[in-house]
């Protein structure tokens, strides 16, 4: 089993500690030595006052902190989860992942979703009700600019009539895309488009606010993917399809200790029903919080979850 840390760039209530610069290559950096595969930032360009005052976060932009964790990394990937794609021209977003890629020796991992923030669409200029047609048409328009070759494409608001991108990325092809999302589209989205899927635990009381489906259970998850795998089977897929999840209790708004044993027996019930890929927050509100639970990931988890 692979595993994705997040790195606490939202955490700027606590700038100083994690989320400066600082911060960010200090835990990029033992988050490589500890063995995990890669590390995650989330992202909030402009979020409305509303959901601020409901527990509502601010962040970093994802490819500015992305990069300050590739210089001080060299093996681990660098991975959105989730920049939300409709909140930008496609080719502009095409732009910075692929200069990150390029930069980092082809290290990214290209986390998106459709969003939920209506306030935040509406700030960013872009239309709330389209941004599922705007995520497709989105994949489609990065992968046809990372080719470097002249792409003739007519979007919703956009027309490029023979216009090209470099430098290319440095993975073929573009970097992996994980679609987020527990929606049916979502899991379309993933199996006909991208190159792997990320739903995320959600309480029913939530479904309407995040415009998302419920996700509470792992029986739920295991419905889920078994209805991932069979709209592959449906459409002919065959190539696979990563599955990513989060255990137990580690979300980004967790703060509760890191227990290794429940921690590891969480990732194996995950494993068990067709999760590929763990996406994991490590609680803390100081840096030297953070760095012990990373090295409790290293030296009890990490090693147990490695064969899975």
């Amino acid at each position: 089993m692979k595993v994705s840390v997040g790195l606490p760039t939202h955490r700027i209530d606590r700038f100083d500690e994690l989320a400066s610069a600082a911060a960010i290559t200090e835990l990029a950096g033992a988050a490589e030595e500890a063995g995990f595969d890669a590390a995650f930032v989330t992202e909030h360009p402009f979020p409305d006052d509303r959901w601020l005052a409901k527990g509502g976060h601010h962040s970093l932009d994802p490819f500015v902190a992305l990069a300050f964790a590739a210089t001080a990394t060299s093996r681990l990937r660098l991975q959105t989860n989730l920049c939300i794609a409709a909140y930008r021209n496609p080719f502009l977003l095409a732009k910075s992942v692929a200069t990150l890629d390029a930069l980092s020796g082809g290290r990214v991992i290209l986390g998106i979703g459709a969003g939920y923030l209506e306030g935040e669409f509406a700030a960013l200029g872009s239309p709330f009700e389209e941004r599922n047609d705007l995520t497709d048409e989105a994949i489609a328009a990065m992968r046809a600019a990372w080719s470097g070759e002249s792409v003739e494409m007519r979007g919703e608001h956009f027309v490029a009539a023979g216009n090209t991108m470099l430098p290319k990325p440095a993975q073929p092809g573009g970097p992996p895309i994980w679609i987020g999302g527990n929606a049916k589209r979502a899991i379309r989205r993933a199996v006909e488009l991208a190159d792997g899927w990320v739903p995320m635990p959600n309480p029913a009381r939530s479904a309407a606010r995040r415009h998302t489906p419920a996700l509470e259970t792992l029986d739920d998850l295991h419905a889920r993917i078994v209805e991932a795998y069979e709209v592959a089977a449906a459409v002919g897929r065959t190539a696979p399809l990563e599955i990513v999840f989060m255990p137990l209790g580690l979300d980004m708004f967790s703060n509760a200790p890191v227990v290794p044993e429940a921690v590891v027996a969480s990732i194996r019930d995950l494993a068990s029903v067709g999760v590929t890929y763990v996406t994991t927050s490590v609680p803390g509100e100081t840096r030297a919080e953070v760095l012990a639970n990373l090295e409790a990931f290293r030296d009890s988890i990490i090693p147990a979850v490695s064969e899975l």
